[in-house]
């Protein structure tokens, strides 16, 4: 079936290499004692403008430059990696198939379901499946199928390798940060069973709304905003470059007037998109409230920005940190990951495929 496993495999070392359309963020985590997990490294690189654009690398060497240059600061000796694909690359759908059928049989099967249903030639995809678990019959099995473009994968890999890495996980980058959500979810207060938990991924071009209950995803919506836009803004009002902008975003070297009248409309503006968000959500489904709304991605920590959207929905909302609860080495300065931890979740969640059973 797939020259590249999709799912992938268990690896004893495994780097979590996220490849998003404004950064390249690495993150390699070691287990302790009772399960407990250590953040051994990570790294943030920042990618010039235009390198990734919709979700495909428009820019091999600017990718594979930056890349160099993470693992130079990274200093980890770990080769193999977990990459992530956008969900607007993967074609996914869960099949119904006979329980008891042999590996062979079960692949044969898959394809031919396959053909059916992707909206283009198997010869073009990497095609992978798993099994999820008993459907309602007792004779049958929930089957979850996944399909790339090759070329889609070949691009990210292409560069990993370039870089000596080798690719041995291939995941959707939904899939990965809902798998750090995980260690997130332990954290908020109160039981968290039965409840229901929006995570929003805030991220440079758009936005994944989506909400779980008991660690399953019960609803998923894309937007097309993020923090990008504020990078305009900053650009339109100060007359810079998008480069220029970006870069006194992140330095905060910006003029006195920054807050009131470029950031603080900003925020605002997310907080009503959130809010929307909710509201798509009440109208197309049976829930008509959410118990926590978590922010991740790299506009999460924002100052006022969640303040802004609990004020506005009426939610108690927090800022995702994935390492809250693990084992930090004492140079990474706290105060750094804490800013940082939000856009690390898919990285996070590709990492902790070196635990998978």
């Amino acid at each position: 079936m797939a020259d590249i496993s999709l799912f992938g495999s268990k690896s004893r070392q495994l780097v979590g290499l996220d490849i998003s359309s404004s950064s390249i963020k690495l993150v390699e985590l070691a287990s302790i004692d009772r399960g407990a997990m250590r953040l051994e490294r990570y790294v943030v690189e920042t990618l010039p403008s235009d390198s990734v654009v919709d979700g495909n690398i428009a820019k091999h060497d600017a990718v594979t430059d930056s890349l160099r240059r993470a693992l130079r600061r990274f200093g980890s000796g770990t080769k193999n990696a977990a990459i992530a694909l956008p969900l607007s690359s993967v074609f996914s759908k869960k099949i119904i198939l006979p329980a008891g059928l042999r590996d062979l049989d079960m692949e044969i099967q898959v394809e031919s379901e396959a053909a059916q249903i992707i909206p283009f030639s198997l010869d073009e995809v990497n095609l992978d499946f798993q099994v999820i678990g008993p459907a309602g019959n007792p004779d049958e099995v929930e089957v979850m199928v996944v399909a790339a473009r090759k070329e889609q994968i070949e691009d990210r890999v292409s560069v990993a390798e370039s870089c000596g890495l080798k690719v041995v996980v291939v995941d959707v980058d939904v899939l990965a940060g809902e798998s750090a959500f995980g260690l997130v979810a332990r954290q908020l207060p109160g039981a968290t069973s039965d409840k229901l938990v929006a995570l929003v991924d805030i991220g440079a071009v758009t936005t994944n709304f989506t909400v779980l209950r008991n660690g399953q995803r019960v609803y998923m919506r894309e937007q097309s905003f993020g923090g990008q836009q504020l990078t305009k803004d900053i650009s339109r009002q100060y007359g810079m470059g998008m480069d220029e902008a970006e870069a006194a975003k992140r330095s905060n070297s910006l003029p006195d007037d920054y807050t009131a009248e470029v950031l603080q409309p900003f925020i605002e503006n997310i907080a009503l998109e959130v809010s929307r968000a909710l509201q798509f959500f009440f109208t197309s489904t049976q829930y008509n409230e959410v118990d926590y709304l978590v922010l991740a991605g790299g506009c999460a920590t924002m100052p006022m920005l969640a303040e802004a959207i609990g004020k506005r929905t009426q939610v108690k909302t927090g800022i995702a940190n994935p390492f809250a609860d693990m084992l930090v080495p004492p140079k990474m300065g706290s105060g750094k990951l804490l800013a940082d931890a939000p856009s690390l979740m898919v990285a996070c969640g590709l990492a902790m495929r070196r635990f998978d059973k």
